[in-house]
């Protein structure tokens, strides 16, 4: 399989390790060097792209896909406000891609918890839920795109929240912050190098109920994303991982 990483940062430089031990070619790395090089044509010889590059970049990366035809792999967020007209241009055109917040297999189970431990929780209305993510401190976005998805899965089932509200911590000492009934709080932390620890939390004032994922480093993510792409050669349609893995 002949591989374009469009990212060449840290997630890049681990599913490189990665494919190349499993006797895959990368054929083509965009990088801040030669972002503004890189054109369809540059994916004449790709079997597959992959994404972990930048919110105000993935967009016009995976219209390049798709005008090149090569399947793409995104693993990048923070661009979702586009991803209705992405999905339709995928499929009216006939395109391939997968997209997920989180490529980890764990996260995808993860989930599937939340959205259970959601539905448990949707008649217990003496709880309230909250969410925390801490990641590091290169991070760009926040909230994170996994912190994201599990407050949308919250918010489909509960009665009272239908909107999120992120805040961006940086002080461990900051006062908490005090949200309307309707909102979900996400809190994102940056502290050192951590990959990401994302907790669920619920509390009422007999108990509390907690459901926690800790990414011990990249190589979850990585083999995660290798793996769609492994997936998603030889078929059409916009897919995510947890079709992928069928949870």
């Amino acid at each position: 399989m002949k591989i374009a990483l469009l990212g060449y940062g840290k997630m890049g430089k681990a599913i490189e390790k990665i494919a190349l031990a499993k006797g895959y070619e990368i054929v083509y790395k965009v990088s801040l060097e030669n972002a503004f090089d890189f054109m369809p044509i540059s994916l004449q010889n790709v079997d597959v792209a992959i994404d972990f590059s930048m919110p105000d970049a993935a967009v016009d990366n995976i219209h390049k896909c798709f005008e090149a035809k090569v399947p793409v792999v995104v693993g990048t967020t923070g661009w979702y406000d586009q991803f209705d007209a992405i999905k339709k241009q995928c499929l009216d055109e006939g395109q391939s891609m997968v997209y997920s917040t989180n490529f980890s297999i764990g996260v995808n189970i993860f989930f599937k918890l939340n959205k259970l431990l959601a539905k448990m929780m949707a008649d217990q209305p003496d709880y309230d839920v909250m969410i925390e993510e801490i990641h590091h401190t290169e991070k760009k976005d926040y909230p994170s795109g996994t912190a994201i998805t599990l407050a949308n899965q919250i918010i489909g089932e509960h009665k009272i929240k239908d909107t999120f509200k992120g805040r961006l911590l940086y002080n461990e000492n900051t006062p908490a912050q005090s949200v309307k009934p309707n909102e979900l709080l996400i809190e994102a932390k940056r502290i050192g190098a951590v990959t990401g620890d994302h907790f669920v939390k619920y509390e009422s004032v007999i108990d509390g109920i907690e459901i926690r994922h800790i990414a011990k480093s990249r190589y979850g993510f990585a083999k995660g994303a290798l793996y769609a792409a492994e997936w998603i050669m030889g078929k059409k349609g916009i897919y995510t991982m947890e079709e992928i893995l069928q949870l």
